[in-house]
């Protein structure tokens, strides 16, 4: 399913939920809220008017003798027999009853919670009460009351204030309103605005989709269309970094990875090449002498046999290397981790290796003084600081100079070596720790493996340090820092906290 249809359908149904909530809490409220009074007051006023005649004809109210009581009482059982109302008489000034033909009063009782009504709920009684007696003759009201049991009724009423003493009240129970009853009363007011809410929401969910899917989708298309063209080998794909903030980190990687895909791809060829050229020099090598002695063209067989070993040994510490770099890419290689102080070690070996500093004509200083122990494998750490000094022998002229300190750094201990030799250009310090790499392109049979920095940046990594170089430029020297850390430091660093 596409991402606009998601987002579409996602939008409705969000809508949906919406609609369906609010039109429940407005049934459950109307279902719960006491019905209209207006319908009542409407149906009793007409029920009160069109039978108001025939009920009062012959009855003059004023007068209390038995017999026109007699006859008025009947007639207002019969009346409220035949309409399913309740008629009450009750006085004007003191509300006694003195009729109910419920029942439920008896004569002398108060009607209980009395309460009026003269809003806009009366003005349709009133007009038609005006229509059969004339203007200000009878008044009208329109109200309610409580039974003793709580249950209420409505009424409306005929009263002449200066005529009778008594005020006739026409009374219906107050209907509940229930769930159909509001469903019925309020269909057409709800449905319309519901549908309409519906609509327009429909509306504005499918511009919404478009614009959100666009904003989302058209980065994303971008993005795999990069990362397709990079699986087919076209690895300088970048693509726009737009969008919002989730789909530019996506976008910022993709770029990142195909400039590290494309870093890989050419490390890789360089590794080839080198590989190739490497394996080849000295098999050439082992070839030609070897053919030479076959076929007694050599002048000296005996050194044309020492070259030949020269090359297979160095062809055999390539082999070897190349292992120990495989194991400790891949964590394979075993540790023998104890505790030591590295500035022994860069002692033991800076003093051997001088000797060879003094027959190239180097001046080597050596500052190590004592260190906090580390936790390591003391042959790989040896290994690190032999190839590090061989490195600045071999790469400084005679009358250069080369200094090995060890020092106290964040926390660690610090190996720096620095030397005053050929130095490193700027677009070649990225890559010096790279197998095979050289800074000296010169091709010969005193040339290294280019495996050396390779297996001492492992090392130190495998120990939880890090290697790093510096330089100002081709001619200037450069400093190789190897930085280890120390459990005894970070104890005293936080100690001091």
């Amino acid at each position: 399913m596409r991402l606009r249809t998601r987002l579409l359908l996602s939008y409705i149904v969000v809508i949906a939920v919406t609609l369906g909530v609010i039109t429940a809490v407005l049934l459950l409220f109307l279902n719960g809220r006491p019905a209209p009074t207006q319908l009542t007051y409407r149906q009793l006023g007409s029920l009160v008017t069109w039978g108001l005649r025939d009920m009062l004809t012959g009855i003059r109210p004023g007068q209390n003798n038995r017999i026109q009581l007699a006859v008025a009482t009947n007639r207002l059982m019969d009346f409220a027999n035949d309409n399913a109302v309740r008629i009450l008489l009750v006085g004007t000034e003191d509300h006694q009853v003195a009729f109910d033909s419920a029942g439920i009063f008896d004569t002398g009782d108060l009607p209980l919670d009395w309460w009026r009504e003269t809003g806009d709920s009366t003005t349709y009684f009133r007009q038609a009460v005006q229509v059969i007696f004339q203007r200000n003759e009878v008044e009208t009201l329109a109200g309610g009351f409580s039974d003793p049991d709580g249950s209420d009724w409505l009424f409306v009423a005929l009263q002449r204030p200066d005529a009778s003493p008594t005020t006739l009240l026409f009374a219906e129970q107050q209907p509940s309103q229930s769930l159909i009853d509001a469903l019925s009363e309020f269909r057409d007011e709800l449905a319309r605005p519901i549908f309409q809410a519906g609509f327009i929401g429909l509306l504005v969910a499918v511009i919404m989709a478009a614009v959100v899917s666009r904003t989302i989708a058209r980065p994303l298309q971008h993005i795999a269309s990069a990362t397709a063209a990079v699986a087919k080998g076209h690895y300088d794909q970048q693509v726009p970094v737009t969008g919002p903030p989730e789909v530019r980190e996506v976008a910022e990687s993709v770029n990142h990875m195909s400039g590290e895909v494309r870093a890989a791809q050419q490390i890789q060829r360089d590794f080839l090449v080198n590989v190739s050229h490497d394996l080849k020099t000295p098999l050439t090598s082992i070839q030609g002498y070897s053919q030479a002695i076959i076929d007694g063209a050599a002048a000296d067989p005996i050194k044309a046999a020492g070259i030949i070993y020269d090359e297979a040994t160095r062809l055999n510490r390539m082999v070897v290397e190349l292992t120990d770099l495989a194991r400790l890419e891949n964590g394979q290689l075993s540790m023998n981790m104890v505790s030591l102080d590295l500035s022994q070690i860069v002692t033991a070996i800076g003093e051997r290796l001088s000797i060879v500093a003094q027959k190239k004509g180097l001046t080597m200083t050596i500052d190590a003084p004592p260190m906090p122990e580390i936790q390591a494998d003391g042959d790989r750490m040896a290994q690190v600081v032999t190839n590090l000094i061989s490195n600045a022998i071999k790469y400084t002229q005679s009358g250069g100079s080369i200094r090995v300190k060890t020092q106290i750094n964040n926390g660690g201990v610090e190996l720096m070596v620095q030397d005053s030799g050929i130095g490193i250009p700027a677009e070649d310090l990225p890559r010096v720790f790279e197998r095979f790499y050289q800074v000296d392109k010169a091709r010969g049979p005193r040339r290294g493996t280019g495996l050396g920095l390779a297996i001492t940046q492992e090392i130190v990594q495998a120990h939880g340090g890090t290697i790093s170089v510096t330089s100002a430029g081709a001619g200037k020297g450069s400093t190789f820092s190897v930085w280890l850390p120390s459990q005894h430091l970070k104890t005293v660093v936080k100690g001091k906290r």
